[in-house]
């Protein structure tokens, strides 16, 4: 990684700055700029995010944005309304609130004396969520979009619910959310009126999982801000982004197939971060590829940039498993369209005794797993990096559940798209979800996780109108895994494995579920790539950062992971904690730190003993203000019902000046 303190146009930065909104309500923002860009003027590119923008997202921001503006363009990092130092209130996720927002600001960039009046939009996780679907408003000025690590489709591929099951991230994700939206403004940048707005934000906290938890199907609330929904309302360029150990992989394939306008896609060995902080590697020089791409669709350059492949993926070489890696060892391929000409499919079936190109029918098989806690799966929306998040050898989780080998490999073999299960089965309940991974078993028997998929049962035919299985009776059903880029070498064999239950990722069922597999009748379907004679594998410049923060560390960033079991009781705990550390702030006097400790406790044989506990721990110190924040939240269920408990407790000077605590129980709905 170099650092590049000189650019082709020296750079400003604007900080703070107010951008009104039609209604009044002022959202701060910090530009970078070249400093001339008056006399020559430049295009504005955006980023609309709720992660507080001069103490969060500071660290990735100032390696990023001068970088891209010195190159000729104004990055514009904006605080959603509620969030850091803007006006208003925050009340949920992709709200239509936002997207006026969003417009109304790409008006004033479009305006602004220095812009040539063409915006970008571009973002990670929310940010790229929102650049999608600010694109398919069509705003008159943007042109052209970077969405990073996102989705498309807000149901069925978020942090909500996966495959019609849900999440425990859901719950993970609103304690977060909850602290994080308590924190106050800074006193520094809006002055007196920081308590004000600080108590007009604590004033309106609630818990979100409390609206995500009554819409448990895919109905308009999640169909809203979905832009798979109608593809064709977003008609100008896009650029989507992710990595294979990112949860948001699938959206990058999606889009690809479903936009109809100019598109590329890019997909590497990352977790859940910008591909020039990947990890795990090897990391790319983002910066130059995106100001590839602006300077292609908001400067009118012909960069070359569309004369490369549409999609362009790093497949995986095999590795062994561990809690989290520096880098995973693999190759570039491109593709000119997707789905990709270079792919076929090759369907294997499931006998009794594993995987095999003709069917064999004979005795049916039983599937009916443990409920211990598949501990050594990982997590979802693991971070990568030093976090201890990735999965673990499989081999004890394999024996679970119902395990299809392959024979061993006679020749490599690549794997691009999305594997498939078609399963037909009989079940004893009404209820019941199914999961389905791929593993690479090594000749020494080491199983490593590749990919994975799941599905409620009642959802089989589709996510609007659940049908409950009748016990007893055959039902027919498709799971869809993730899609993955990965190479299986001669000698190892490929390994389906089918379970009942992923705890602690899924919520488990009411009921724990007993199915049929009738040998012969099922098909596994991978998408093998054939091999492309003369290939070129793409290729991208190193990475180059703009000058990082100053930073102290006061306390260093740790994680942990802790399981105990109780043998008399069979009850299992997981408890991950993730300390992020203390850092102080010089340049702008601001004190920072953040801690969560995620817990998650079930009792063998009882689906309903299933608990959640998750709660984040917030510090922020400046000017006035030396404040905390604790949110917790806590969920159970019966057969019938979910129990959402949450509180917030807000500090000051240590003291306690703020607290709200709530309870809902929310009917299961086919869950």
């Amino acid at each position: 990684m170099s650092v590049v303190t000189t650019f082709p146009r020296a750079v400003r930065c604007l900080d703070p700055i107010f951008i009104p909104m039609r209604d009044g309500c002022r959202l701060a923002a910090t530009i970078w700029l070249p400093e001339d860009a008056e006399a020559s003027p430049v295009p504005a590119i955006l980023e609309l995010i709720p992660y507080r923008r001069r103490d969060g997202t500071v660290f990735r921001d100032v390696k990023m944005h001068p970088y891209v503006a010195g190159h000729g363009f104004a990055c514009c990092r904006v605080d959603i309304r509620g969030s850091g130092d803007s006006e208003g209130v925050l009340t949920d996720e992709y709200t239509e609130q936002e997207f006026d927002d969003a417009e109304d600001i790409i008006a004033w960039l479009a305006a602004e004396p220095w812009s040539t009046g063409a915006v970008g939009m571009t973002g990670i996780s929310w940010g790229g969520f929102n650049a999608l679907q600010v694109a398919a408003r069509r705003p008159a000025a943007l042109k052209a979009v970077i969405a990073l690590c996102c989705s498309d489709d807000r149901y069925a591929d978020d942090v909500h619910y996966a495959g019609g099951c849900l999440l425990t991230e859901d719950a993970m994700w609103s304690s977060f959310i909850l602290g994080l939206g308590a924190l106050p403004p800074d006193p520094q940048i809006v002055g007196a009126r920081w308590r004000e707005m600080w108590k007009e934000r604590l004033e309106a906290s609630t818990c979100w999982s409390d609206v995500w938890l009554q819409h448990q199907r895919r109905d308009a609330y999640w169909q809203r801000g979905s832009i798979c929904e109608d593809f064709s309302k977003v008609d100008i360029p896009v650029y989507a982004i992710s990595g294979w150990d990112d949860t948001y992989f699938n959206a990058v394939p999606r889009l690809l197939e479903g936009l109809s306008g100019p598109r590329k896609g890019l997909v590497g060995p990352w977790s859940h971060a910008y591909p020039f902080l990947g990890e795990p590697g090897p990391a790319i020089g983002y910066m130059q590829e995106a100001i590839r791409w602006w300077r292609h669709w908001l400067c009118g350059i012909d960069t070359g940039i569309m004369d490369e492949p549409v999609y362009t993926a790093w497949i995986m070489d095999p590795h062994r498993p561990a809690p989290f890696y520096a880098d995973h060892p693999g190759r570039w391929v491109g593709e000119p369209s997707w789905p990709s000409p270079n792919a076929e499919t090759r369907t294997l079936q499931l006998n009794a005794r594993g995987l095999a190109d003709e069917p064999v029918a004979g005795e049916a098989v039983v599937l009916s797993t443990p409920m211990v806690t598949m501990r050594d799966f990982g997590r979802f929306g693991g971070y990568g990096g030093e976090a201890p998040d990735m999965a673990l050898d499989q081999r004890r989780e394999d024996g679970l559940g119902l395990v299809f080998d392959s024979d061993p490999l006679t020749t490599d073999v690549d794997i691009l798209g999305a594997c498939e299960v078609e399963f037909r089965g009989i079940c004893d309940v009404a209820d019941a979800q199914l999961v389905a991974k791929i593993c690479d078993v090594a000749p020494d028997g080491t199983s490593t996780l590749v990919t994975w998929g799941c599905l409620n049962l009642t959802h089989r035919n589709g996510h609007a109108e659940p049908e409950t299985l009748r016990p007893g009776e055959a039902f027919a059903a498709r799971i869809t895994l993730g899609h993955i880029g990965r190479r299986f070498p001669a000698g190892h064999r490929l390994r389906l494995v089918l379970t009942t239950q992923l705890w602690p990722i899924l919520w488990p069922s009411p009921q724990r579920p007993t199915i049929r597999l009738l040998p012969g009748s099922s098909q596994l379907l991978l998408p093998v790539r054939i091999p492309v004679i003369g290939e070129v594998a793409p290729s991208f410049a190193p990475v180059e950062i703009a000058p990082p923060l100053e930073v102290t560390e006061i306390a260093p960033l740790q994680h942990r992971r802790e399981i105990r079991r109780d043998v008399g009781s069979g009850r299992e705990a997981v408890a991950l904690t993730s300390d992020f550390g203390r850092y102080w702030l010089p340049d702008r006097s601001i004190l920072t730190a953040a801690c969560v400790v995620d817990r998650m406790e079930l009792t063998d044989g009882d689906p309903l003993s299933a608990t959640l506990e998750t709660g984040w721990g917030m510090a922020f110190t400046s000017g006035e203000a030396n404040v905390e924040t604790r949110s917790k939240v806590t969920l159970t269920s019966t057969a019938t019902q979910f129990r959402l408990q949450w509180q917030l407790l807000a500090l000051e000077q240590g003291e306690v000046v703020f607290e709200r605590t709530g309870e809902r129980h929310i009917d299961r709905d086919h869950l």
